[in-house]
């Protein structure tokens, strides 16, 4: 990777922990055309030139490692609390931000969606249809609100993003059924 000189933002925290109860299997291993959900996303992070580190659940580091052997994997020992204790345990590791926080279970986010994200100098979430959507771009000050709050905060009680008007129809894809799952296969085969 060569790092690009105009981003404010050159690392991401990808959020893989969370329980899939409604799909019934760990999301970031579902299958979407020969590929995990995760090698998905990761490689769309990979291709806008960004580190990735992987938060996740202790279960998950194996079938994970599997597929992305050079991955940087953080397991939040209880991600059961919240996402932002999944948050917090990726900014740990990297030592604050700025950074990119990117859901597993969100990938209908575009190319030009992570250049405008990576480039802004402030907190910065993409708007599609009046409604934000992600990833989210976490500037350095709110990643240290962030790791100081209690793991059990909702996000958007500790950030207010600025909102960031793009065109992605599928921003608000949220992988959480099987048809979700074929929805994002299909928009793969098309694209």
């Amino acid at each position: 990777m060569i790092p690009n000189p105009m981003m404010a933002i050159e690392r991401a925290v990808l959020l893989a922990a969370g329980a899939s109860t409604r799909l019934g299997e760990p999301k970031p291993l579902v299958d979407v055309d020969g590929q995990t959900l995760i090698e998905v996303v990761v490689n769309l992070l990979a291709e806008a030139g960004l580190e990735v580190t992987v938060v996740t659940r202790a279960e998950l580091v194996e079938g994970i490692r599997l597929r992305l052997p050079d991955a940087h994997i953080v397991v939040n020992p209880e991600p059961e609390v919240g996402r932002t204790g999944s948050i917090q345990c990726g900014l740990a590791a990297l030592g604050g931000g700025p950074v990119l926080i990117v859901p597993v279970d969100r990938p209908g986010f575009s190319a030009s969606t992570l250049a405008l994200l990576t480039e802004s100098e402030e907190t910065a979430c993409p708007t599609s249809k009046g409604r934000g959507g992600h990833p989210v771009a976490i500037s350095a000050a709110d990643a240290q609100v962030i790791q100081d709050a209690a793991p059990d905060t909702p996000l958007r009680d500790l950030i207010e993003p600025k909102r960031i008007e793009v065109d992605d129809p599928d921003l608000h894809l949220n992988i959480d059924t099987r048809s979700d799952v074929e929805r994002l296969r299909a928009l793969r085969r098309d694209s």
